[in-house]
């Protein structure tokens, strides 16, 4: 398991993603100055369900595995750019638009 700040720097990041917008499991680590995305799911795993844990995708653009039911009413929601959405279960978030783009404040702290 990840040391415990690591969950936290990581619980204290997806709180911090605006509504409408994701990042991915590798945009977080790197925010955080790590190399590890499986690292950061695996705090999802455990922690994720008292964070806007919909906000966080893999780099496909698809929803959280397991997820995609539960996931599509909040992106609706809040106005998260989708694509491809053919049902509750098939569709893709538009990375494209929907990312978090790197110069938002939260990458201001990684070191260079």
């Amino acid at each position: 398991m990840p040391s415990p700040e690591f969950v936290d720097a990581v619980l204290d990041v997806i709180r911090r993603i605006p509504p409408g917008r994701v990042m991915t499991y590798g945009d977080i680590a790197h925010a955080l100055g790590s190399n590890a995305p499986r690292a950061v799911g695996r705090v999802l795993a455990y922690y994720g369900h008292a964070v806007t844990w919909w906000r966080v995708v893999p780099a496909s653009g698809l929803p959280p595995q397991g997820h995609s039911r539960l996931a599509l009413p909040r992106y609706l929601e809040e106005g998260t750019p989708l694509r491809c959405q053919v049902s509750e279960d098939d569709y893709r978030i538009a990375l494209s638009s929907a990312r978090l783009s790197y110069d938002h404040e939260i990458y201001s702290e990684v070191a260079p």
